[in-house]
């Protein structure tokens, strides 16, 4: 049951104490990130409501970059301003860069990774069931009318089929926006909804506009000089640009990276994406190994800060436009049609991550238990988490897995 929202300020400790500890218990990918915030800050401590924190995860969808890190920024935004967005942001950013900088310093050192398998043999269950919590509680809003599930049930098998997921956003509000329009026709369009669409035009526009992305980068020539400057440009640039999951995350790196400029290999860029995933907190700081492996903890800071600074600067943009759709009743109308499909492309992650966590009958009671204790006791998630680690620890050391 969630909180009734509280009008009671957030001090900065305490809002740097959470994202602290969620970007160091937050394995699983975005999905489980937005699903442990959500049981957070509108479950547990009631800083949001449940409106609120859709509203905020769609605007979060809409613009480039980390989508579970731009989340963090908008709560830290809503709880203390600026200082707040600030602090949330780096104090998510920061544990999972160095924990990658750590594990960097060991693959420079002795030329491997650190066995990861069974920690994440009992992790992922565990987030099965924090994020299948989520998408239950979000949806009993998201989801409140028919046309709203029709448009996340189509949404959700678009998602699966690979369909880009600013286009399924999009269309979704304006299907909603539409369906909407015979009772609220004598609205005037509000200039909110109009800056938003040219925004979103922009967004996505942006890569081609700027020859940018996988497919437009140049074909494989001279390797290009590197240094601290171009590496932290190249990453400023991926930040700018990127929509999607760290697949495409992979893509960019590759076509960047390893084809144009030179600078990695393959399997080290392979690697560099391995810890990205593997490692709690958000799966950006990819850049971070990378980073390191090719300019050492200098290297590090500056892709770290080259791939997040475009969040800020997005969030920041971005604020005053979700305060203004919510006002409008066509505008809302819209916001709500991004809420179901933020829903589904959440849902489609978690049938993916369902898909390569349930791999036999311990993961799946692990799940399951994970699930009673979390609706039925309130175990606080970050716990079930550690418990889930150490479980899977312990069957890797004793040769069970």
């Amino acid at each position: 049951m969630a909180h009734p929202p509280t009008a009671a300020p957030t001090s900065l400790p305490e809002l740097a104490g959470l994202f602290l500890r969620l970007g160091t218990t937050a394995f699983g990918g975005p999905a489980a990130h937005v699903a442990l915030m959500e049981e957070e800050v509108v479950r547990r401590r009631g800083w949001l409501s449940q409106q609120a924190f859709l509203d905020l995860l769609s605007a979060a969808n809409l613009i480039p970059g980390p989508n579970s890190t731009e989340l963090a920024i908008h709560i830290g935004y809503e709880r203390r301003g600026w200082k707040g967005l600030l602090v949330a942001g780096t104090c998510f950013i920061a544990p999972a860069m160095l924990i990658a900088m750590a594990f960097a310093w060991a693959y420079v050192r002795f030329g491997t990774l650190p066995a990861l398998t069974g920690v994440l043999y009992g992790v992922k269950p565990v987030i099965v069931a924090v994020v299948a919590q989520a998408l239950w509680s979000l949806g009993k809003l998201a989801l409140k009318t028919w046309p709203l599930r029709l448009v996340a049930g189509a949404a959700l098998v678009l998602g699966l089929l690979g369909v880009n997921e600013l286009l399924l956003l999009f269309t979704a509000g304006l299907v909603t926006g539409a369906l909407s329009w015979p009772t609220l026709a004598h609205k005037t369009v509000p200039p909110a909804l109009l800056n938003l669409v040219g925004a979103v035009g922009a967004l996505a526009l942006l890569p081609a506009l700027l020859g940018l992305g996988p497919g437009g980068s140049p074909a494989a020539g001279t390797a290009t000089p590197l240094g601290l400057l171009p590496l932290g440009l190249a990453f400023v640039k991926i930040g700018s640009v990127l929509y999607g999951s760290g697949y495409v995350l992979l893509a960019f790196l590759d076509a960047d990276l390893v084809q144009r400029f030179h600078w990695l290999t393959q399997g080290k860029l392979l690697d560099a994406v391995v810890v990205g995933q593997v490692t709690p907190g958000p799966v950006f700081t990819t850049a971070t190994f990378v980073g390191y492996v090719l300019q050492g903890w200098r290297g590090a800071l500056v892709a770290t800060v080259g791939i997040f600074l475009p969040a800020f600067v997005f969030v920041g943009l971005s604020i005053k436009l979700v305060a203004q759709l919510r006002q409008s009743p066509l505008a809302g109308a819209f916001l709500d049609g991004l809420n179901a499909a933020s829903w589904a492309l959440m849902a489609a992650v978690s049938l993916t991550l369902a898909r390569t966590a349930l791999l036999d009958i311990s993961t799946g009671a692990l799940a399951v238990v994970s699930a009673f204790l979390l609706l039925r006791y309130k175990v606080n998630s970050a716990w079930l988490v550690l418990g889930g680690a150490a479980l899977g620890y312990s069957l890797q050391q004793t040769g069970l897995l």
